[in-house]
């Protein structure tokens, strides 16, 4: 087991931050918002993108989502960004660029990914970011599933301990939809993961909805959602559950395609969205839409979703 207090946590609470302890908001509600266009200035082109969506969180990129490169931000627009989220009781999170893979069987994939990931770490720490998202990775070159997790835990905890700063964002695993040789795509998959980064008191969990419904997870079926919420906080525990991806899912379950829907007009259905705002889980916990359809339509899951949480 991790030492709570080399990461912050006061008395081993894994689901404490220093942002949500002055944030009533955040505690109370489930706040509703969007991945959110940064490309021409991350306050003044995403904050304004997300106050048009009624936005109530929101999630960006800090770097290109397809590339290794590590950009320097705006001092300014960080600064307005930080300002701006934590004046309005905004949370915020940066998703990680896609191409890291800490199970790659390729050196310079490995090494690049420690690179990209302390990148977007530190940028969120800059922006005021709760946690930065990345995704679970898969097992390549036909390597066992044992060998790729112990170079996760190489690889990745060292990432962890430097999170030593009050202001430091959570590591939020997203498991993937469960393509190829992913190393985490059911909640299940959650448990030997966590284990391998001695469930470090900052790390915690993303939760997307059209991830996990093409792992297999049915939360169209009646008590679905309630299942895989009950089987998710079993794995990793209470206060592990940071952040919901909420997208509706093109495919049938267990299809293991990641082809996002808009809410409702995809096989996971609404109904399923409404019972995630029901379980004692996610309390408090922020739901970003990451939907097709461009500013109208991600204004339109937006409005769905409140209306599902009960405005």
């Amino acid at each position: 087991m991790a030492d709570a207090t080399r990461a912050g946590a006061p008395d081993g609470v894994p689901g404490w931050h220093p942002w949500c302890v002055s944030t009533s908001a955040i505690r109370t509600r489930n706040p509703i918002g969007g991945h959110v266009p940064v490309a021409g200035g991350l306050a003044s082109v995403g904050l304004s993108y997300a106050r048009d969506l009624g936005a109530e969180s929101l999630q960006v990129f800090v770097a290109n989502p397809r590339g290794w490169a590590t950009p320097a931000g705006n001092p300014r627009q960080d600064e307005e960004f930080r300002a701006a989220c934590a004046a309005e009781s905004l949370p915020a999170y940066v998703h990680a660029p896609y191409l890291i893979n800490f199970g790659s069987h390729t050196e310079v994939t490995a090494e690049k990914s420690v690179e990209s990931l302390r990148h977007s770490l530190r940028r969120g720490r800059a922006i005021g970011a709760l946690g930065v998202v990345v995704h679970t990775g898969s097992a390549t070159g036909g390597r066992p599933r044992a060998t790729a997790l112990a170079q996760v835990r190489e690889r990745l905890l060292p990432l962890l301990d430097e999170l030593t700063h009050d202001d430091d964002p959570w590591l939020l695993l997203e498991p993937t939809a469960g393509q190829g040789a992913s190393l985490c795509a059911l909640a299940e998959d959650l448990g030997p993961y966590f284990d391998v980064l001695d469930r470090h008191p900052r790390l915690g969990v993303c939760l997307d909805t059209c991830h996990a419904f093409a792992a297999g997870h049915d939360m169209a079926a009646a008590g679905g959602t309630k299942a895989l919420l009950d089987e998710l906080v079993a794995v990793v525990g209470e206060g592990r559950l940071r952040l919901i991806h909420a997208n509706d899912s093109k495919d049938v379950v267990g299809a293991h395609k990641d082809r996002h829907a808009n809410i409702g007009a995809g096989h996971i259905g609404a109904d399923a969205f409404g019972e995630l705002f029901t379980h004692p889980a996610t309390a408090g916990v922020p739901l970003v839409i990451e939907t097709p359809g461009g500013k109208e339509g991600h204004a339109a899951d937006v409005a769905r979703l409140k209306e599902l949480r009960g405005a």
